[in-house]
């Protein structure tokens, strides 16, 4: 009886005891990491950049500031010569991405941006770059031996040439293979953008309620809702999304 009461009293001391094992294990796990955004956010960038570099440009592009910035409509842009040392002795271009896209687009896509800006960066230096903001045959093909494919619609049949541009990825290409071994030495995003479930339902209604058509014959374009049937006034012909 006597062991009995003995036990029944020292089992709510050991349940402290194990409690306090519990928290002190869990506070030094968090005190141990060491949350620093800058640099786990810029590094991977900065290590993908130069191997890209290497990979795709046989290591020829010079050193660029990589930024991340928003800008409405784009997943990317280009500056040359942007930017000088505080002592005024070195000129850098930039490369920024936007880092509103990544969670949606996931590494390997923020990869292929990356690709795509470079290869204006090399066209600066060492091609005829048109207007700004003009992607032109030089930089289509350039795009085209790195193993991105230019279109205006992302996918295949689109223009290769035009003011404003996207890609879409070659499989089996210079760019595959290089982005694919960067993802499997560890490279990643370290930072997504958030998003409240009512700014998903907001986005996934848009997405859904409107389409690009276009006329397989002038490249016309048009917009409409998914399921829409659309016909080109000039050739009369069906427009496909």
């Amino acid at each position: 009886m006597a062991a009995a009461k003995r036990n029944a009293h020292s089992r709510p001391r050991a349940n402290r005891v194990r409690m306090d094992r519990t928290k002190q294990r869990r506070g030094h796990s968090t005190r141990a990491r060491k949350i620093d955004p800058i640099p786990e956010s810029y590094q991977p960038l900065r290590r993908a950049c130069a191997t890209l570099n290497d990979k795709l440009f046989g290591g020829e592009l010079p050193p660029c500031l990589i930024t991340l910035q928003r800008k409405k409509r784009a997943l990317g842009f280009f500056a040359g010569r942007r930017f000088r040392s505080a002592d005024g002795t070195t000129i850098t271009d930039e490369i920024a991405l936007n880092p509103a896209s990544f969670a949606q687009r996931g590494a390997k896509k923020v990869l292929s941006t990356l690709a795509h800006e470079l290869a204006h960066q090399w066209q600066h230096h060492y091609g005829k770059p048109s207007r700004t903001g003009y992607h032109n045959a030089e930089w289509a093909a350039k795009m085209l031996q790195i193993g991105l494919v230019p279109s205006d619609t992302g996918r295949p049949g689109g223009n290769s040439t035009g003011q404003r541009m996207t890609h879409y990825i070659r499989p089996g290409g210079l760019f595959d293979l290089a982005a694919d071994k960067l993802i499997a030495k560890g490279f990643a995003l370290a930072y997504v953008e958030r998003a409240t479930k009512a700014e998903r339902k907001v986005a996934l209604k848009k997405r859904q309620s409107k389409t690009r058509y276009r006329c397989p014959r002038c490249q016309q374009n048009a917009w409409a809702k998914p399921a829409a049937n659309l016909v080109c006034g000039d050739c009369h012909e069906r427009l496909v999304p």
